[in-house]
């Protein structure tokens, strides 16, 4: 990908879709993409998927007066975009007037764009990529209680991503993103288990090399072999960072102006309240250089900026776009997209986190879709290991945890330092002071 030459394509698209708007007597923004990357899969040592990609996208919202319409095209040429605006009129006809629809004020809007190193290209070829991913197999299928390989899989990939509107903003970004992957299964006698692995970054330099990655999944597989079953009772649980990020995404769902101006959460009206612990901090870093989620504006155009959402316990701000917050008579937090880059408190290492809980549950994997956001009743199947006296005795499986969330929020005993950082929200083990735990039945 050229990528100078694709940024000006998209600024330059931009330019004229919102040109063709003012022609109308309407205001527009309008959001675009182009990607390109290279995907590989191999599965017991033989290549199962080689696959290049290249897309694009463009989106434009009109206003005329209170009334919004969209469309979109994956076609850049003058012809396509004069279409797309020309549906997005029309639509806009049809829409009921909405007095929190429009452009973000003009004041609050980006006047600079800083560099935040997202862009790393890969030179990759196929045949390295194929290479790649057959080292990391082969070193998960060596660990002898591995039995099959659910695949590998390197991919690779460069974007360009662009944001206009009418008051005269038009900026435009590259960044790369690459990662290697493997899944493999374990078996025990007539029981298998499966267990996977996966790591990415914007630098490919900054990969965990394929035989580690491997290594990992392998040791994730046969580490649930031999599960057990457990007494249920309200136990302390501690949760794996790669799955803690879930409780504080539940949390972000819960604060987001969508669901608080529709009344369907159960922290509409928080503001102020403690919420967590005092010790604890919530707070996104969307400038974070290299950062997975880092971003220079938000959605509606406005500049991205450190913020905490909790301090000292205390919730201080709503998750909030224009719109939501003008629906809800806020001011948007510039978060138009989402939160970027999450992260919390850290107080001990998850060594210190296990001691602490004495007896009770390490989940390391959960599943179903037992959360309510609502009512905050959280209720969700698990696996993972069980703990006496902070050390881990034998792994678990087809058990239930469950609490509310607001209860959960508020008896955090503590956060690791062992920081899952390849995802959007970067947190550590998660201890809480007690949930309900369902065992499976024994029998008779």
């Amino acid at each position: 990908m050229d990528i100078e030459r694709e940024l000006q394509t998209l600024e330059d698209r931009i330019r004229l879709a919102l040109k063709l708007a003012q022609q109308h007597q309407a205001t527009a923004e309008v959001g675009a993409v182009q990607d390109q990357g290279l995907s590989v899969s191999v599965r017991n040592g033989d290549v199962d998927k080689v696959e290049f990609t290249r897309n694009h996208g463009f989106g434009i919202t009109v206003y005329k007066g209170q009334r919004k319409g969209s469309a979109s095209t994956s076609d850049l040429s003058d012809a396509a975009i004069e279409r797309a605006v020309l549906a997005a009129l029309n639509i806009a006809k049809y829409t009921a007037p909405d007095d929190c629809a429009g452009l973000a004020e003009v004041d609050l809007m980006a006047t600079s764009v800083p560099d935040l190193d997202l862009y790393h290209h890969w030179p990759l070829t196929p045949e390295r990529a194929i290479a790649l991913a057959q080292e990391c197999e082969a070193s998960g299928l060596s660990v002898a209680s591995i039995k099959n390989s659910d695949g590998a899989h390197v991919g690779s990939s460069d974007s360009v991503r662009a944001y206009g509107n009418s008051h005269g903003l038009v900026v435009a970004y590259p960044q790369s993103r690459h990662g290697i992957s493997c899944a493999l299964i374990a078996a025990q006698g007539d029981t298998m288990e499966r267990g996977g692995w996966s790591y990415s970054h914007r630098v490919p330099g900054q990969l965990q090399a394929g035989e580690a990655v491997g290594r990992k999944a392998a040791e994730r597989a046969a580490r649930k072999l031999g599960s057990r079953p457990v007494p249920t009772g309200d136990f302390p649980v501690l949760y794996a960072p790669e799955i803690a990020g879930g409780l504080l995404g539940h949390f972000i769902g819960a604060i987001s102006g969508g669901n608080l101006y529709r009344h369907s959460s159960f922290l509409e009206n928080s503001l102020g309240q403690r919420l967590f612990p005092q010790w604890m901090n919530i707070y996104e870093q969307p400038h974070l250089p290299q950062g997975p989620a880092s971003a220079p504006v938000d959605g509606d155009g406005l500049p991205t900026c450190n913020k905490h959402f909790v301090e000292q316990g205390t919730l201080k701000s709503y998750v909030l776009g224009t719109y939501s917050a003008r629906r809800l008579g806020l001011v948007s937090s510039a978060n138009a997209g989402g939160v970027r880059n999450l992260r919390c408190s850290s107080t001990h290492t998850q060594h210190e986190l296990l001691k602490m809980m004495g007896t009770g549950l390490l989940v390391t994997d959960v599943m179903g879709q037992g959360v309510n956001i609502v009512t905050g009743h959280y209720s969700r199947g698990a696996a993972g290991f069980w703990v006496e006296q902070g050390q881990i005795q034998f792994p678990v499986s087809e058990i239930t945890v469950a609490a509310n969330l607001q209860d959960m929020f508020l008896n955090v005993r503590g956060v690791g330092d062992d920081i899952d950082a390849r995802g959007n929200v970067q947190v550590g083990s998660i201890l809480i002071d007690s949930m309900t735990v369902a065992g499976k039945s024994t029998g008779s």
